[in-house]
């Protein structure tokens, strides 16, 4: 009887050929070991440097999943997570999976419906993590307690260069934590952030 354990490679090949890229990360890895080899040796997967997940609800279950990629994967530098719904554990799952993670640069979870309380998992990345460069959080829901986790973690890091908060509820405490944040931190040189609806970008040359 045939089955994924005796599969010729080259047919696997074309299995995969047919599927699209977060399929293969969320359904298909960790089938058994030989199929684990077989996906790590499929070009699609060697050379996937950009990940797009948009639109779509990513449960818990795949936001671990798509955490365990991550934590083995080398080749992906950008992952835009944008229009997801993702809760408060499935964001614990990725940001532990980001944290140690010497790949990524660019991380977009806008427009998520993220509240502060989800952000508690936040400041530990972005005070650990050596190389994330741009990270987008806009068009969700953080209010000033949120911008507290924030500025409290960006005064440690020392390698994110931009952060986009535009269009979330951070009044003015939240905007002076920043602000303060940003006094120490002198790394960051692209920050959008808007206020009571006001866009305002700092750009640091």
């Amino acid at each position: 009887m045939t089955s994924f354990h005796t599969l010729p490679v080259e047919l696997v090949y074309r299995i995969l050929d047919r599927q699209d890229i977060l399929t293969i990360i969320c359904s298909m890895r960790n089938v058994c070991q030989r199929f684990n080899t077989i996906i790590d040796s499929y070009y699609r997967y060697q050379t996937l440097e950009q990940l797009e997940v948009e639109d779509i609800k990513i449960t818990d279950i795949k936001a671990q999943l798509l955490a365990n990629t991550l934590k083995m994967n080398t080749t992906i530098t950008a992952l835009y997570l944008m229009g997801n719904q993702i809760s408060e554990k499935g964001l614990e799952y990725i940001v532990d999976a980001i944290r140690p993670n010497t790949t990524l640069t660019t991380l977009s979870i806008s427009n998520n419906g993220l509240v502060s309380d989800e952000l508690r998992c936040l400041p530990n990345m972005i005070r650990f993590n050596k190389t994330l460069t741009d990270l987008d959080l806009s068009y969700n829901q953080i209010n000033d307690r949120g911008a507290f986790y924030l500025a409290d973690a960006l005064s440690y890091n020392t390698t994110l260069t931009a952060l986009d908060l535009r269009y979330n509820h951070i009044e003015d405490d939240g905007a002076k934590n920043l602000a303060d944040a940003l006094k120490e931190n002198t790394v960051i040189y692209s920050f959008f952030f808007s206020l009571f609806r006001i866009r305002i970008r700092l750009s640091r040359h």
